[in-house]
């Protein structure tokens, strides 16, 4: 599963393809990450989580966003 930032769509589906799972669930918060605050990344986490949880939970790979 990848997690990360709206920036790096293009390079996680390229990345997931060059690993050979090109259907590995993909979550994306927004970007930047780096200059939030804590309450910042508590909500973008938030905002997340039932996407992070419904891709672990659901037994197999899933195209993502």
């Amino acid at each position: 599963m990848f997690v990360a930032s709206a920036q790096f769509i293009d390079a996680a589906k390229a990345q997931s393809q060059a690993l050979g799972v090109p259907t590995v669930a993909r979550v994306f918060t927004p970007h930047p990450i780096q200059d939030r605050t804590d309450a910042e990344m508590i909500t973008y986490a938030d905002a997340v989580l039932d996407e992070v949880v419904a891709a672990i939970t659901a037994g197999g790979s899933d195209e993502g966003s």
